[in-house]
């Protein structure tokens, strides 16, 4: 037997953020018109979630509410001499008058589509004070008979009114609330909202229940997803190596290859990031993307670039930094003596050593390699793990482009590098950037356990 369909309407005063709350709870940011200006949805829509493939519920985004006192002195007059009729009768009554399609019309909107549904949401902005107009909204909706949630919105920015509305809600008989802002909405929020919807919908507190799971195992899968393509960057990036000539205009125009060829890729991650979290490029800062220039703020070849993100570097590293990174295998950190051939042998590198033979032949014919510096790789996931943590945050009705704040995590800052990194570092064909790319079961081994101590990291505490 099949779960019947759960219909929730979002109600509420003008420019409360209805359409903004349906946004973060579908993960979809084209969904309505979102503007500052009120009464910006003007019709009933709709949007359904599905669990295991099948409906299991179904929001309606509804008008702003703008004329209720007048409306509710209308209502009490429309009993009958000698009659006193129930709430959903007299709204009923209301919806078949010539002016519930005249002055009233917005709100018979509201009043049919909550009549039709299961229970409603009445969404706050709780930057507002608690006015008439408020009380007289919420006993006509309590008319309809149907469940009320209140949610209140807006709840992180600096004057809200929270506690003055949870007052007086608790005076109407509304205990059960919940915040949920719906720019920066909380980890768990989803959570606690079909928590309290279930109580107020006994009969549908098991389909709410499963649904809040699958959302939060959706939240884990795509957690795990982005650190893998963080990861895919990071062994992309330091497998890249690239051949040339000693002399210097070859240098250099090798090191503007690579270069080039990383902020490529970074960008690469960062769309896929965008993508995976289902926000678009502009959500993300013009400025603040990688390909938007030579701008020092962002680019990951830039000394300075290093030094803000609180990654410590020499002289020598950031000028390398500013080159693309180390010049040939000594300065890579790849020294070939017998430390470094007794290391391999512990870690079974003798592959790579066979490769970095042919390598180091090269350099004695005048090839000198070119590859990115630990701290540029030390920058790169500073910022994705800073990008993640940010999206894992961003609600989708958010309307200001993400900017990143400087990340606590002195762990890829100071620490040594993974040993994924380390061994990616003797492997060219790992990197897909490069000619002879191989995605071999021990690169895939190494990806994951990369992706692991990227995301070893709590998510951010609320």
């Amino acid at each position: 037997m099949t779960d019947p369909l759960i219909r929730i309407a979002l109600v509420g005063h003008t420019n409360t953020g209805k359409t903004s709350l349906l946004r973060t709870l579908t993960r979809d940011t084209t969904f309505g018109e979102v503007a500052d200006r009120p009464g910006t949805t003007r019709h009933v829509e709709g949007a359904r979630l599905r669990l295991d493939g099948r409906p299991v519920l179904e929001w309606f985004d509804t008008p702003g509410m703008e004329d209720s006192i007048a409306l509710l002195e209308y209502l009490e007059r429309l009993d009958r001499p000698g009659e006193r009729l129930d709430g959903p009768a007299r709204v009923r009554r209301f919806l078949d008058t010539p002016e519930a399609h005249g002055r009233y019309e917005q709100e018979a909107r509201v009043l049919t589509k909550m009549l039709d549904c299961d229970a409603a949401l009445y969404v706050i902005d709780a930057r507002d004070p608690v006015l008439g107009k408020h009380r007289d909204e919420l006993a006509i909706l309590a008319a309809c008979g149907r469940p009320l949630l209140p949610v209140l919105n807006f709840v992180n920015a600096p004057a809200h009114r929270a506690d003055e509305w949870r007052d007086a809600m608790a005076r109407l008989g509304l205990h059960a609330v919940v915040e949920f802002d719906t720019v920066a909405p909380p980890l768990d929020g989803e959570q606690q909202l079909y928590a309290k919807l279930g109580v107020l919908l006994d009969r549908h507190a098991g389909a709410l229940t499963r649904l809040a799971d699958s959302l939060a195992a959706q939240r884990r899968e795509r957690h795990a997803a982005a650190y893998e393509l963080v990861a895919d960057l990071l062994i992309d990036v330091a497998a890249l190596h690239l051949s040339s000539p000693s002399d210097e205009a070859a240098l250099a125009a090798a090191s503007s290859q690579l270069r080039d060829q990383v902020r490529q890729r970074e960008q690469t991650c960062v769309n896929a990031l965008l993508a995976l979290y289902n926000f678009r490029a502009t959500d993300y800062a013009d400025d603040a993307l990688p390909l938007q220039g030579e701008r020092w703020g962002m680019d990951l070849f830039h000394p300075q670039a290093l030094k803000d993100m609180g990654v410590q570097v020499g002289m020598g590293a950031a000028a390398g930094a500013m080159a693309g990174a180390a010049v040939d295998l000594m300065s890579a950190g790849l020294s070939l003596g017998t430390g470094m051939l007794i290391g391999a042998a512990a870690g079974g590198l003798w592959q790579g050593v066979e490769k970095l033979g042919k390598r180091v032949a090269g350099k004695l014919r005048g090839y000198r390699e070119i590859s990115v510096d630990d701290a540029v790789l030390r920058l790169l996931a500073l910022r994705q793990r800073q990008l993640i943590e940010a999206l894992e945050r961003r609600g989708h009705a958010a309307r200001e482009p993400l900017r990143l704040d400087l990340p606590a995590d002195d762990a890829w800052r100071k620490g040594p590098l993974p040993d994924a990194l380390k061994e990616a570092r003797s492997r060219p064909e790992w990197s897909a950037l490069g000619k002879h790319y191989e995605d071999s079961d021990r690169r895939k081994r190494m990806l994951l356990d990369l992706a692991k101590t990227l995301a070893s990291a709590p998510l951010p505490a609320e």
